[in-house]
């Protein structure tokens, strides 16, 4: 925890003064380390959520939040995928940013399981209930992960959930609206939850395995 905690004041500190270079070599130092995917993606989820809660305290301008999540997602797109594992046999496997186009966590995510050695078909951001569907029957989509922002995407899930009725597709669902209440993802009938990729890869390993 020190660790993570040591990290994350230095990459806040980073991107507040818009010193990419600095974010990068933070990037660099943590991938150095044992168990740099989950690091990376504990540090980065850290570091946003205190920008997110200073700029509602009135503390930050936007703009720094943005160039905050604009920072890291280059970075992570840069340099999460640096090293690949042999793939995995699993079923098919698709990640998506469920009604909104906050693509971060997504990122986050996706590069963790790529590197993991896990094949999945990226499937996009600000897919309505019927897009979604769709794109799932086209692909032949058995695990969904789900990256939400806002409350009323997640509580729309259960909605997708009905129209997946009968096509046998396991639902894994992430972000926000989860990390407040830890039961919603049970009231909106996901398969489960996780809070960072180290979470996603041990589900994902589990169900991968009850699917066979």
């Amino acid at each position: 925890m020190e660790r993570l905690i040591f990290y994350s004041n230095k990459l806040e500190h980073a991107l507040l003064t818009l010193d990419r270079e600095h974010a990068e070599v933070i990037f660099d130092e943590i991938i150095r380390l044992d168990s740099p995917i989950e690091m990376i993606g504990e540090v980065v989820s850290m570091t946003l959520d205190r920008v997110g809660v200073a700029w509602e305290e009135g503390r930050l301008a936007l703009s720094q939040v943005y160039m905050s999540g604009l920072i890291c997602e280059e970075l992570i797109g840069k340099k999460m995928v640096w090293q690949k594992s042999e793939k995995i046999n699993h079923p098919k496997m698709g990640i998506a940013v469920f009604e909104d186009y906050h693509m971060l966590g997504k990122r986050i995510v996706y590069s963790s399981l790529v590197s993991r050695g896990f094949e999945l078909i990226d499937l996009g951001g600000g897919l309505s209930i019927d897009e979604l569907v769709e794109k799932v029957d086209k692909e032949k989509i058995r695990i969904l992960l789900l990256s939400v922002l806002m409350l009323p995407s997640a509580l729309h899930i259960k909605d997708l959930k009905k129209k997946l009725e009968g096509k046998d597709v396991k639902i894994i669902v992430g972000g926000a609206p989860f990390r407040f209440d830890s039961n919603l993802w049970k009231e909106v009938g996901a398969d489960a939850y996780g809070s960072n990729p180290a979470q996603a890869i041990h589900i994902i390993s589990q169900i991968a395995e009850e699917l066979k």
